[in-house]
């Protein structure tokens, strides 16, 4: 992953696009780029099949979101803690980490202007 400098993001926030996001998750988080395209075709064939964009809409707005947190090295590692604990710790851990995960969805979706999930 490229650094950045105290506390910057490492790019900006591309726009919502697939082409775009798709740039944006290749510089910064190459590994998830397999789970990007395989989600992506699921949502096109969901759409495709029901005649309705919402699949294809949601697709974007999930990894608009990833981006937003990826691209910010302090909120990932976060992100990243919060989700290892909701994985490994107590039942209070757990639920201290779900709710801790959902605000920071929460606020980055917030941040990207989309509907709260």
């Amino acid at each position: 992953m490229t650094t950045s400098s105290a506390g910057q993001p490492l790019i900006p926030q591309p726009p919502a696009t697939v082409t775009a996001l798709r740039q944006a998750i290749a510089q910064i988080a190459p590994a998830a780029l397999p789970a990007f395209t395989r989600e992506l075709d699921q949502a096109a064939d969901q759409s495709r099949q029901a005649s309705d964009l919402a699949p294809l809409q949601r697709f974007i707005a999930q990894w608009a979101v990833h981006v937003h947190i990826q691209r910010q090295p302090g909120l990932a590692e976060e992100f990243r803690r919060w989700e290892d604990t909701a994985q490994t710790g107590n039942a209070p851990q757990a639920r201290r980490a779900a709710s801790a995960i959902g605000k920071i969805l929460d606020d980055a979706h917030a941040a990207l202007g989309l509907p709260p999930r």
